[in-house]
């Protein structure tokens, strides 16, 4: 039988996708790389060319990368994991317990190092329902966990995804769907050029965006993000233009439906490609040009069609029983902690800088040692959630317990 016709059959298991788990921790791992060059405050390194030269290395567009790939691949999942017997109330479950008891416990462990004043609600009462992206203060001043922005977009995805997806189905032909994800990635690239033609913010090619570098050679005793003067500011000037265009859930909405449009690519049996190389030749083009546009398009836009192939691709090769590195046991167990690796990296890197930075001074050398130090702390901890946290909640009450007969996964 054609794969593509079985895994359009009602009902059906769909094989796993090892490929695209293992590949989640690479674009989990590209966050972490920039968030320690920009959360690590290493003086006097921050004050130095080495520093410069190492920030435009590692601009904000990687980790940008990284969280669009997430978007897509989440899309992509939730859509080939769904089940036509699945129920609305069954699949908001899973999805609450899956994000919120992570999310809550690395809100926790950061509460315990900072000076979190729970007076003023705005610096922490949005974070911790992940709706403080709806307000651009909400969003900068109540970024308690700071890497949580994201799944405030999630959140307004899983929400749609059962009262959207009967429209998804109803796309029967190839050319439909094609359509569709076409239509969907120009109105997002329209939305972008409206951001930048219209609402305030910068207009030239450069990274407007880099540390904030402090007049000392002695490192503080937290990241900017966490100082307890921080959370006192009355408000933070922003650029709507950049906040609209990375931040807001509605600007982010389509990218989760580009995945979905992807998945059902793959499952029609149009989307046949195996050789990866092209497509991760595009993404790399991509991401090169990334010096050579404004910083609306920087952060997503020209990632989006190169992303959903690299994702469809994979999916690919998994199904037509391809190995590689990628679905190897190392990647997909790493690609299971990605998610708890994602949300504790912040509260580790603000444990290391006041236990170990704060008060003194170092170079290049210290710098890298304590990225180091906060990388093998952080997937310590991070396999330590998934295994005695995530795993038991989600085998456990994820789905409601049956008295008989196999149980299904659902994403």
């Amino acid at each position: 039988m054609d794969p593509a016709t079985s895994l359009r059959k009602p009902g059906v298991r769909r094989p796993a996708l090892p490929s695209l788990t293992g590949a989640r921790w690479y674009a989990a791992l590209a966050v972490f790389i920039l968030h320690c060059v920009i959360f690590l405050p290493v003086y006097p390194f921050q004050r130095t060319q080495a520093f410069v030269n190492l920030h435009k290395a590692i601009p904000m567009q990687l980790g940008s990368l990284g969280v669009t790939f997430f978007f897509l691949l989440s899309g992509f999942i939730i859509y080939y994991s769904s089940r036509s017997d699945d129920t609305p109330l069954l699949f908001y479950r899973r999805r609450v317990l899956k994000i919120f008891p992570t999310h809550w416990l690395s809100t926790l462990m950061l509460m315990a190092l900072v000076a979190v004043p729970f007076s003023r609600l705005i610096t922490w009462l949005p974070e911790v329902f992940l709706i403080h992206t709806w307000n651009p203060q909400w969003t900068y001043l109540g970024a308690l966990n700071v890497p949580a922005w994201s799944l405030c977009a999630e959140i307004l995805f899983y929400f749609s995804f059962p009262l959207l997806k009967p429209l998804v189905e109803k796309l029967h032909s190839n050319k439909q769907i094609i359509i569709a994800f076409v239509t969907l990635l120009v109105a997002l690239i329209v939305m972008h050029v409206c951001y930048y033609c219209f609402t305030d913010g910068p207009k030239g090619i450069a990274n407007a965006f880099s540390v904030r570098i402090l007049d000392t050679t002695t490192s503080p005793h937290y990241p900017a993000n966490s100082d307890p003067a921080w959370f006192q500011r009355e408000s933070v000037a922003y650029y709507p233009s950049y906040w609209l265009s990375y931040y807001f859930p509605l600007s982010r909405f389509g990218e989760f439906w580009l995945g979905v449009l992807a998945c059902k690519l793959v499952i029609s049996g149009w989307w046949r490609n195996t050789k990866i190389w092209w497509p991760t030749l595009l993404l790399a083009i991509s991401y090169a040009l990334t010096w050579w546009v404004p910083i609306n398009f920087k952060m997503s836009a020209l990632f989006l069609l190169p992303t959903a192939m690299c994702i469809a691709t994979l999916a690919r090769r998994d199904l037509e029983g391809k190995s590689t590195f990628l679905n190897s046991k190392t990647n997909v167990w790493l690609g299971n902690v990605s998610f708890a690796f994602y949300m504790v990296q912040y509260p580790v890197m603000v444990w290391v800088t006041r236990t170990f930075i704060g008060g003194k001074s170092y170079g290049w050398a210290g710098w890298l040692g304590f990225s180091v130090l906060a990388f093998v702390v952080s997937l310590i901890v991070s396999g330590l959630v998934y295994t005695y946290v995530d795993k038991p909640i989600m085998k456990n009450w994820a789905r409601p317990k049956k008295t008989g007969g196999p149980t299904q996964k659902h994403a």
